[in-house]
């Protein structure tokens, strides 16, 4: 059987735990678009290159610590 780890899409509750996130946090994240997700049937997904994607984009926003001195 495939572990989170290994599949291409991950339930809400695996891609909020693989970015140590909660549950809440992710659904804002989903509903602001910040992350995508596809729907399978009924169920919603969140493909594992969403995730990267979403942490590139944080990455490239610049911070108040890039400001310091």
């Amino acid at each position: 059987m495939p572990t989170p780890e290994n599949r291409v899409v991950l339930t809400i509750e695996e891609a909020a735990h693989r970015l140590g996130i909660g549950r809440t946090t992710m659904y804002a994240l989903i509903k602001t678009g910040q992350i995508r997700t596809v729907t399978i049937g009924r169920l919603r997904r969140v493909p594992t290159f969403c995730l990267d994607e979403y942490v590139r984009n944080l990455l490239a926003e610049p911070t108040h610590l890039d400001h310091a001195a």
